[in-house]
């Protein structure tokens, strides 16, 4: 696989122009010292080293802290582990206010790069180069110049598309203005978001790359395509009638076109997010990291940096393995590199695992998912009466079954069910389900941020797009055909039997009646078809994939799934309607030399 070797010395000179995302322009009389100047930008490789950096930008969107945060914390699936409450994050318990830092890594990290994606755009067409090439790079920039601004939209709302010099034009002057009070500015953001992928879908290469999931191609365009319109949609100042049908379009182009396209759904959803399995048929689009290599990775201390690109994933939803229940006074577990750094920043919510993930039987999604299992590891296991290498700790998948294992009265291990979790509502302990979809287990120690690539945008997920968009646009007929082909999948686990495989699928494609002791399966209809088994539909194959934020956020359900239906004890008491849009950070009003700073705020901050 050809690896691209990211540097940001270009894109940060790109920055140093912008007021917008950072406070450099009072440093502009200095001259340049590097060699990546703005006429480079218009040759060749100025133009081939610029898209890198545009992928390269994206290290700090997918996977650090700031982004892991903003996109999955104080939302119905993850609250606040108890580091998390401990070190009061305040997107957890929507204590936010503009000087948030982690609302300030989308912010200060998106406008350089659509600066930078607005240069190639407008340079590359009197460059002199191969034309194929250039046209891939064209297309490349379009892209990602749309996925900078989608990712800004969906958390602060309507932002600037002048950035000095007009809207969309490539700025290399010093900026300290703010061109946010403009009219419609929110329909103009998705119109061009939608337009840039619309170009990106024409002109990115129609064939899977080589390498899998890494470059973007067509059926990546597509995807963000169909995701743009669909939220779209949703918002009443910038919808339009057509949306929702041109999300169908769009996803569905990708469904209907997978052998061109050279995508597919894998068989074992287990194998979807395997480590050493990163860019199988299902990716469409992962932000490339290279396993043990992080000096290539842009990260300058592995095990200790909490900031810049760093991808934290693997530590950031683990619980507490390591000293926090004991058997006959003895920990059994020590941090070790398989179960990755217990940072219990996120955690699981009640509704998460007892009703998202009923079926832990015929959904392989949640054993697929989580880890409920930790293995002795250390010398104490011998105090404890656990041999190193057997069970330390069991957590059961219901009360019942951990029941039944206690009446045996044979098993040394710790078994704990979920109404002893440790959750929000249930202190009891710091063991609960940790998700295993980042694990890596080729870092050097316990402590170290992940090598491999973050997944944004996989097949599966179109699959749930499309199936939103037909229930809004009136045919929910054809949204059940696709979620039976998900849930069909979702039942496979290796090593059944044909008929017991049988059995399961037909369960997935029921709804489960809990009336009476013995469950009463009835089939699915495409009257079941509605948004809110989509939401949880979504939960139970994307969890813990930064979408789940902006999911409800851009669909108006924050407030209904985690205030009103109490999904999250820590942040319901706090949430309220105005934070659907996270604040304009307060160092960009500060450097903005605008009158009345204020009126640019979002509203309720």
């Amino acid at each position: 696989m050809k690896k691209l070797f990211f540097k940001t010395t270009f894109v940060t000179l790109i920055a140093c122009v912008l007021l917008l995302a950072s406070s450099c322009a009072k440093k502009l009389i200095e001259e340049p010292k590097t060699t990546f100047t703005i006429e480079y930008l218009k040759t060749a490789n100025g133009l081939q080293s610029g898209t890198v950096s545009l992928y390269s930008g994206m290290r700090y969107i997918y996977g650090p802290n700031g982004g892991l945060n903003t996109m999955n914390s104080g939302t119905d699936e993850w609250t606040l582990g108890d580091q998390g409450a401990s070190s009061g994050l305040d997107c957890g318990a929507y204590n936010l206010n503009s000087s948030n830092g982690d609302i300030l890594t989308p912010w200060n990290r998106s406008f350089n790069n659509i600066n930078l994606a607005n240069g190639i755009i407008g340079f590359a067409p009197n460059v002199s180069m191969d034309a194929a090439a250039k046209a891939k790079i064209i297309a490349e920039a379009h892209f990602f110049r749309g996925l900078y601004y989608f990712g800004l939209v969906q958390q602060f709302g309507a932002v600037p598309m002048d950035l000095g010099s007009g809207d969309t034009t490539f700025n290399q002057l010093p900026f300290q203005g703010f061109n946010r009070l403009v009219p419609d500015l929110l329909k103009k953001n998705y119109q061009l978001i939608i337009s840039d992928f619309m170009y990106a879908s024409q002109n990115l290469p129609t064939t899977r790359p080589a390498n899998g999931g890494f470059y973007i191609y067509k059926a990546t365009a597509y995807h963000m395509l169909a995701k743009a319109y669909l939220f779209r949609g949703y918002n009443a100042t910038a919808k339009q009638s057509t949306d929702f049908k041109s999300a169908w379009d769009a996803a569905k182009y990708v469904i209907d076109n997978q052998a061109m396209l050279g995508t597919a759904l894998l068989t074992d959803y287990g194998d979807v997010h395997k480590e050493g399995n990163d860019y199988n048929a299902e990716i469409l689009y992962s932000v490339e990291r290279i396993q043990g290599d992080p000096f290539d990775n842009e990260v300058n201390d592995v095990a200790n940096e909490f900031s810049g690109k760093a991808n934290m994933s693997c530590n950031w939803f683990n619980s507490n393995y390591q000293n926090n229940v004991s058997i006959n006074g003895a920990f059994p577990c020590d941090r070790v590199i398989q179960y990755m750094r217990p940072l219990r920043q996120l955690a699981p919510n009640p509704w998460l695992i007892d009703s998202a993930f009923a079926d832990k039987k015929n959904d392989s999604r949640y054993d697929n998912s989580f880890r409920t299992v930790w293995l002795a590891t250390n010398n104490n296991a011998s105090a404890s009466g656990v041999n190193t290498g057997d069970t330390a700790y069991f957590l059961a998948p219901s009360k019942q079954y951990a029941d039944s294992l206690r009446t045996l009265g044979t098993k040394k291990y710790v078994i704990l069910d979920p109404t002893q979790f440790y959750l929000v509502s249930r202190p009891t302990y710091q063991l609960y389900p940790a998700l295993k979809k980042y694990d890596d287990n080729k870092r050097s120690v316990p402590n170290d941020a992940s090598g491999r690539p973050y997944v944004v945008s996989k097949l599966s997920e179109v699959y749930l797009e499309a199936a939103e968009a037909a229930i809004l646009d009136g045919r929910p007929g054809d949204a059940l055909t696709l979620i039976l082909t998900l849930r069909q999948r979702a039942a496979y686990r290796p090593g059944l039997s044909a008929i017991e495989l049988a059995s399961r699928q037909s369960i997935m494609r029921s709804k489960n009646i809990s009336t009476t002791a013995i469950p009463n399966y009835v089939p699915l209809t495409a009257t079941d078809m509605t948004v809110d088994f989509i939401m949880t539909e979504r939960s139970r194959e994307l969890c813990g994939e930064s979408l789940r934020w902006p999911d409800l956020a851009c669909r108006n359900l924050l407030v209904e799934y985690v205030k009103n239906r109490a999904r999250n004890l820590v942040a319901a008491p706090k949430l309220q309607a105005f934070h659907v849009l996270r604040p304009i950070p307060q160092s960009q009003l500060d450097a903005s030399i605008i009158s009345n700073p204020t009126q640019y705020q979002n509203l309720g901050y």
